[in-house]
């Protein structure tokens, strides 16, 4: 080592500087430490409830996919989280029946992804692909069930019908691309005024034809009950007129007589009726 002096200076072959040699291996040995806390913690990925994992490796989609809970990856893969819980799409359409008037009808759908297939949607579809494929395929499922009936149908029995039909082909065209249908749900129809004002017209007749329809069937009930009951009366009066004979009111006629002779009323007895023989009793004026 050369002083400022111009003299050379032996330090019996210490190594020169020898705290930056230490501080170089500190810092080598925290770099390392980062650089390893790093690494751990891009391997380590946390998927949340009613979720799944779709990894991919620059850019391409690997096909796997990661359930719920924590999981040890590549740290070279990114993860896209996309949700497998139930989700809803309400649709207002107009839409015509099959005589070609134009209805609103207000429907919702009930929809999540299928888990084992999460790869295969994000790779062909996209993590929008329920404005992608899911909203085009209910309008246009919506259209063709509605199509096939008329607008009293859908207004009054056909409702059921029609949201079965939507649901049928929600399923057949969904479920190959990953889309599990749970239900369709038709929340509303409104008709034309004019049309709507009929079929309540008709109802209302239907349900006044079934009202006269019960109050005849009661009459014709009471009718019957009336009959049965005169007729009963008439029997009776046939079988109590055929117990009853001559000897036996003449009979009754002699205890009544006797009954109104010891009475203590004022009376004039007669003996000797010429018809059946029974005392005349004559009350006094």
């Amino acid at each position: 080592m050369v002083n400022p002096s111009g003299r050379t200076i032996d330090l019996g072959g210490l190594p020169p500087f020898p705290g930056l040699r230490n501080l170089g291996r500190r810092a080598l040995g925290i770099g390392v430490v980062i650089l390893v806390a790093i690494l751990l913690f891009s391997s380590v990925t946390s998927i949340p409830t009613g979720h799944v994992g779709v990894l991919t490796l620059f850019g391409r989609v690997t096909g796997e996919a990661l359930g719920e809970g924590i999981h040890m990856i590549n740290p070279l893969k990114s993860v896209q989280k996309l949700s497998v819980q139930t989700q809803s799409v309400k649709e207002s359409a107009s839409v015509p029946s099959n005589e070609g008037l134009i209805l609103a009808l207000d429907t919702s759908l009930l929809f999540r992804l299928d888990r084992t297939k999460a790869a295969q949607v994000f790779q062909t579809v996209g993590e929008n692909y329920a404005e992608k494929i899911v909203e085009p395929t209910l309008r246009a499922a919506i259209r063709a069930s509605t199509s096939a009936h008329t607008a009293n149908a859908l207004y009054t029995n056909a409702r059921e019908i029609v949201q079965q039909q939507i649901q049928d082909e929600l399923t057949a065209q969904l479920a190959p691309r990953g889309v599990i249908v749970e239900a369709v749900l038709l929340r509303d129809v409104q008709l034309p005024a004019m049309l709507k004002s009929s079929i309540e017209a008709k109802q209302q007749a239907e349900q006044d034809a079934l009202r006269m329809s019960f109050i005849l069937q009661k009459e014709k009930q009471e009718a019957e009950r009336k009959r049965i009951e005169a007729q009963g009366i008439a029997d009776f009066q046939r079988i109590v007129a055929q117990g009853i004979s001559a000897q036996l009111l003449e009979w009754k006629g002699i205890e009544a007589t006797e009954h109104l002779a010891t009475s203590g009323n004022a009376k004039v007895v007669i003996i000797g009726n010429p018809k059946n023989g029974l005392p005349l009793v004559l009350e006094p004026r």
